[in-house]
């Protein structure tokens, strides 16, 4: 028990380095936060001489961190881009007509693949070679209007 007093910053040392590994495997940041608090455990066990101060320092430390810091983090870390996959990533697209595209039907070729196609407008006729936009994927045809 001697030892443990003498070498407290050994101790809180071994408990952030344990709980930095442990957040490699969660990716919470929840033991992260612990781990800054196990550190500020450290740090205060050098500058000062009670366990107690230590573990008080190490608690206020790990609570506003998990207070304070982890939630921007993990609303950064979350944040971003959002990823279009699948048909929605077609829509917006440009294509080009490949036979006479109608209301009943017709081609496109679509991000380098030939499409089955019909207009949005019923009242419009695209001729082959225009260049059209997506305006939505149904099913497996793309339903299209002229670019202007």
């Amino acid at each position: 028990m001697d030892w443990i007093q003498d070498n407290a910053w050994a101790v809180w040392t071994s408990v952030t380095v344990a709980l930095c590994l442990a957040e490699l495997v969660s990716l919470d940041l929840v033991l992260l936060m612990l781990a800054a608090g196990a550190g500020a455990g450290a740090v205060s066990s050098v500058l000062s001489p009670s366990p107690w101060i230590d573990l008080l320092v190490a608690v206020v430390v790990a609570v506003a961190m998990l207070w304070l810091v982890r939630p921007s983090l993990v609303k950064r870390l979350h944040s971003g881009p959002e990823l279009t996959t699948g048909h929605s990533a077609l829509v917006g697209r440009k294509a080009v007509v490949l036979e006479l595209v109608d209301e009943h039907g017709g081609q496109v070729k679509l991000a380098g693949e030939v499409w089955s196609a019909r207009v949005f407008d019923p009242s419009t006729r695209i001729e082959a070679g225009a260049e059209v936009e997506v305006f939505d994927i149904d099913g497996a045809t793309a339903v299209v209007h002229p670019t202007d």
